[in-house]
C-alpha cells in the first residue's frame, strides 16, 4: 500500500521527475524520429475547424510547413497529446484530485483567455513553446531555442510586473470551510473508478495501433503506439509532480525560489547529451529559423504563460483536474496559435524565413556544438542561481532594515 501511496497519491519531487521527462524526451526524439511538442498540434486542430467553416487551409503557408494531413489519430503529436490527457487523467483520478473549479472573478477569466491567446500565438510564431522552443528545442541544438528561451525569461519578467498590478488582484472572501467534507470515500471511489477506466481505454487505444496501423520500414512496432505510450508517460508524470514552466521562472522574480528552474536546466543538460548520441546516429535534429520570429514570439509567449497563469503543460494537466480556468487557457492557446496560421503569410519572410537555420553542431563542429550547448546550459544555471541569491540577500536586508 506504501508504494502505490507514493505512485499514485504523493506528488512527486520535481527534480527527479523533470530529469525523467528529460531522459524520456530524447528516447521518444530517438524512437519517434521527433521532438516532444505540443503546441503545433493545437495549430492542427485550429486548421480543421477552420477546414470544416470552408476555410481554404491548403494555401496557407503555416500549414504547408508544420502540415495538416489526416487527423489527431494518425499523426504522432496527435496521439502522444491524447496519450498526455490520458496520463494526466489516470495520475488525477486515482490521487482522487478531481474536482469542478470555477474561477472566482471575471478578470481571471479575462487573463486565462487573454493571457493563452498571448502565449499560443508567440509559441507559434517562435515555433515551439516551453517543449519545442526551449526543454525539448534547446537538446536539438537548435540556436532558435536559445533566441526564444532568453526572450520568454524577458517576458516572463515584465508578465510578473503586469499580475502584480492592483487591477488583476482577486476581492474573493475567503471562506472557512470542514476539510472533512473535502474528501469522502464515495469520490474517491468514483475517481478511481474513472481512473481504471481511462487505463483500459488507453491500453485498448495502444493495442488497435499496435495491431492495426502501419508499422514503417525497419521498425517492430507502430510509431503512433510508442507516441501514445510515451504521451502517457509525460502527461502522469507532469501531472504527479505538478509541473509548470510558468512557475519555476515566474517564482524567480516574485519569491526568489529557483528550484523548478533549476531542475528544468539539469533536466536540458541529461536530455541533451541523449539526443546527441541519437543524431550521430543519423537522426537529424529539428532546427528552426533564428530569426526575429523566435525573438518576437518568446516576449510574447513568457509574456502570455504568465498572464494565463499556465504554460502548454501546466494547463493540460490542471484542465484534467477540472481547473476550469485552464480550460479557458487552452481554448486561448488554440485561438492565438491558429492566428499565426492565418497572418504567417504576410510577416514570414520578414521574420523568419529568410532567416537561417543554424545547427549548433554544424557551425562549431559536433562535439564542439556539443561543448557549447553546455557551456550555454551552464551559464543560464548559474543565471538562476545568481537571481536565488541576490533575492536572499534582498530579504536579509530588509528584515534588517525593518529589525
Amino acid at each position: 500500500m506504501e508504494l502505490l501511496h507514493k505512485c499514485f497519491v504523493k506528488f512527486y519531487s520535481p527534480m527527479p521527475a523533470i530529469v525523467a521527462l528529460g531522459i524520456l524526451s530524447a528516447y521518444y526524439f530517438g524512437l519517434t524520429g521527433t521532438y516532444w511538442a505540443v503546441t503545433g498540434e493545437f495549430t492542427r486542430w485550429g486548421g480543421h475547424i477552420f477546414q470544416f467553416l470552408g476555410v481554404d487551409t491548403q494555401s496557407l503557408g503555416y500549414f504547408k510547413i508544420i502540415g495538416l494531413s489526416g487527423t489527431p489519430l494518425d499523426r504522432i503529436d496527435g496521439v502522444m497529446i491524447i496519450g498526455m490527457f490520458f496520463g494526466a487523467f489516470i495520475a488525477t483520478s486515482f490521487a482522487n484530485n478531481i474536482k469542478l473549479r470555477m474561477p472566482q472573478s471575471n478578470i481571471r477569466i479575462i487573463q486565462a483567455l487573454l493571457g493563452g491567446i498571448i502565449a499560443g500565438f508567440g509559441a507559434r510564431i517562435g515555433m515551439g513553446c516551453n517543449l519545442a522552443s526551449f526543454f525539448t528545442g534547446i537538446p536539438q541544438f537548435s540556436l532558435h531555442a536559445w533566441f526564444f528561451t532568453i526572450a520568454t525569461i524577458i517576458g516572463v519578467y515584465f508578465g510578473t510586473k503586469v499580475v502584480l498590478l492592483p487591477i488583476f488582484r482577486s476581492n474573493v472572501t475567503l471562506q472557512k470551510v470542514d476539510s472533512k467534507k473535502n474528501l469522502t470515500k464515495s469520490s474517491a471511489t468514483l475517481n478511481i473508478f474513472f481512473g481504471i477506466l481511462a487505463c483500459v481505454f488507453i491500453v485498448g487505444f495502444i493495442l488497435y495501433l499496435i495491431f492495426y496501423t502501419q508499422i514503417p520500414e525497419g521498425k517492430k512496432i507502430s510509431i503512433l503506439a510508442i507516441a501514445t505510450i510515451f504521451g502517457v508517460a509525460f502527461g502522469f508524470i507532469i501531472s504527479r509532480a505538478q509541473i509548470c514552466f510558468t512557475s519555476a521562472f515566474r517564482d524567480l522574480f516574485i519569491t526568489g525560489r529557483g528550484y523548478m528552474a533549476r531542475a528544468v536546466i539539469v533536466g536540458m543538460i541529461v536530455s541533451t547529451i541523449g539526443v546527441f548520441s541519437y543524431i550521430m546516429l543519423g537522426i537529424p535534429p529539428k532546427i528552426m529559423w533564428a530569426a526575429p520570429s523566435a525573438i518576437i514570439g518568446g516576449l510574447l509567449f513568457g509574456f502570455g504563460i504568465v498572464i494565463a497563469g499556465g504554460c502548454e503543460c501546466g494547463w493540460m494537466y490542471r484542465a484534467v483536474e477540472g481547473q476550469m480556468h485552464y480550460v479557458i487557457v487552452g481554448i486561448g492557446n488554440i485561438i492565438g496559435s491558429t492566428l499565426v496560421a492565418l497572418t504567417w503569410d504576410f510577416y514570414a519572410p520578414t521574420l523568419a524565413t529568410n532567416f537561417p537555420k543554424i545547427n549548433l553542431l554544424e557551425s562549431f563542429g559536433n562535439y564542439g556544438g556539443l561543448l557549447a550547448n553546455y557551456v550555454l546550459l551552464l551559464l543560464f544555471l548559474a543565471f538562476v542561481l545568481f537571481l536565488e541569491n541576490k533575492y536572499r540577500k534582498n530579504q536579509k536586508f530588509q528584515n534588517a532594515y525593518q529589525g
